[in-house]
């Protein structure tokens, strides 16, 4: 019989294949068992990954380059902006792919927000009527 790290080397691919099943918000509570990012990997549209122990999105299908990681290619790449959903982190610019969705929450010059729209992209000052303060 191996050793502990013998068997979690053998059991890591099938904890990668259960946490594909995973929501996001799932996912998020347990970024670590997703693989890292590897830059010759071939990765399909919707394909998660740890990069910086942060969770991305693959946005379309592409075999990885070196200079493609997630934070280098934002076409390739969208960050799950909730990181921890029990802490609720200062609102940041999504880009198109990666909206606040209904029920997120974020702090915003001082202020706690929870999303009201889907898809949301804007900041509680530019568009009031997306957020409701909490």
């Amino acid at each position: 019989m191996g050793t502990l790290v013998d068997l979690a080397v053998k059991l890591r691919p099938f904890i990668e294949k259960a946490a594909l099943s995973l929501e996001d918000e799932d996912a998020l509570e347990a970024v670590q068992l997703f693989p890292r990012w590897d830059d010759s990997a071939k990765y399909e549209t919707g394909d998660r990954v740890r990069f910086q122990n942060v969770l991305y999105k693959c946005l379309q299908s592409h075999i990885a380059q070196p200079t493609w990681s997630p934070i280098a290619a934002p076409s390739l790449w969208a960050k799950v902006l909730i990181p921890d959903p029990e802490v609720i982190p200062e609102w940041e610019q999504p880009d198109s792919t990666n909206a606040y969705q209904i029920g997120d929450k974020v702090t915003f010059e001082g202020k706690t927000y929870e999303c009201v729209i889907a898809n949301n992209i804007w900041s509680p000052a530019s568009y009031p009527a997306g957020w409701k303060e909490i």
